[in-house]
């Protein structure tokens, strides 16, 4: 063998000895490690570091659940439904030999969520969850307890209501500050969705102040992502301290379930519903008797107005309030008592707010001319809604 051959395996034998070196030293380091006779090698555990407090957990939202959930309850409601009427409905022969006839009344069951907004019983949800329902019950959410519960009353027009159980010693929901909400805030959905039981969502506030859906007569909705489905209706949108910031009331989808897009009702509109339901059995607004519409800039211009502010009153109710104080339709209505009302929907507001029996001041713009007028208001006929949604 020449000497080339040798140094050939000699650099082979090298580099083999040499990469498993590498090997063992990587992988199983204790190999080569000096070992005492008779030591025992000690054994190395790894163990995972304990999980945060619940206050120091950046991606839990278990407190804002665990403060606000036990005072989210489940609805359940039946009332008689309005099926035709059979001619022989009433017949006890008919019935004797044939049964209960076709088109009788069945019972209808609604499914929703509500709120416990006092230890004392009082629980707030929509009212279109119990409209036309005979039978209510609460279930706490333990998923155990029942209550009957009676309605203490009803607002339609902002689709509240308000219910009592006969118990005292309820968990009552913490209300919070509708003005600090902004968009882009985490919120967290809590309802009963379904009926599978109660359920917490998460999402972000989309959007505020959101008016002209069509959905109530008083609208000013808070917008979210937190999917809200059938049966969250009444159910709490809480903020990440558990805080009651709206009353979930409606989504927008074409099929029924979520599709990111729902509408809670802000937690100072229902505190105002709330307290007036609790205290009189009912909500009064003021009302002036107008028809109001948006000022568009080609109706200012075919007016010749110099601007585009204000609602254009479109009509007037005989002998009510506006036309007694000499309102006339195509005035442009600027302010109530200094409040501007730059559209219908504050319009709308703007006048609610006002007392019954009270005097107003309506700052109008008629024949290119600024007057003030005085108007005794009225009070706010009730609102004849059709059957429940």
């Amino acid at each position: 063998m020449t000497l080339r051959n040798l140094w050939l395996v000699f650099a082979q034998t090298a580099t083999i000895a040499l990469g498993a070196l590498f090997v063992v030293s990587t992988l199983r380091p204790e190999w080569l490690a000096p070992r005492a006779p008779g030591a025992a090698q000690p054994v190395v555990i790894t163990q995972a570091a304990a999980p945060p407090a619940l206050g120091q957990r950046p991606n839990s939202y278990s407190e804002a659940v665990g403060k606000a959930a036990p005072a989210v309850v489940n609805i359940f409601t039946s009332g008689a439904g309005r099926g035709a009427r059979h001619p022989f409905a009433d017949d006890p022969l008919y019935r004797r030999f044939f049964g209960e006839p076709p088109g009788a009344p069945q019972r209808a069951s609604s499914l929703g969520a509500g709120v416990v907004v006092s230890a004392k019983g009082y629980v707030l949800t929509n009212n279109h969850v119990i409209e036309g329902m005979d039978e209510i019950e609460v279930m706490l959410a333990d998923n155990r307890t029942r209550l009957r519960a009676r309605v203490v009353g009803t607002d339609p027009e902002t689709d509240l209501a308000v219910l009592k159980v006969d118990r005292e010693d309820l968990v009552p929901i913490t209300l919070g500050d509708a003005d600090s909400v902004r968009v882009g805030d985490v919120v967290l959905a809590i309802g009963n969705p379904f009926g599978v039981g109660q359920t917490v969502t998460m999402g972000i506030v989309s959007a505020l102040g959101r008016t002209r859906l069509g959905i109530n007569t008083y609208e000013n909705f808070i917008q979210t992502d937190a999917a809200i489905n059938q049966g969250n209706s009444g159910g709490a949108l809480v903020d990440t301290a558990g805080n009651l910031i709206g009353v979930n009331t409606a989504i927008f989808s074409r099929t029924g379930g979520s599709i990111g897009i729902g509408f809670a009702i802000p937690v100072s509109t229902a505190r105002t519903v709330m307290e007036q339901i609790i205290a009189d059995g009912a909500v009064t607004r003021g009302y002036i008797g107008v028809q109001a519409q948006d000022l568009t800039p080609e109706l200012a211009e075919s007016f010749r107005l110099p601007s585009a502010d204000g609602v254009l009153i479109a009509g007037v109710e005989r002998n009510g309030p506006a036309e007694r104080a000499g309102v006339k339709p195509g005035d442009v209505l600027l302010a109530v008592n200094g409040r501007p009302t730059p559209d219908p929907p504050a319009m709308l507001d703007a006048v609610a707010a006002l007392t019954p029996g009270a005097e107003a001041s309506l700052r109008l713009r008629r024949d290119r001319k600024e007057i003030d007028v005085q108007v005794t208001v009225g009070k706010r006929p009730t609102l004849q809604r059709r059957t429940a949604r």
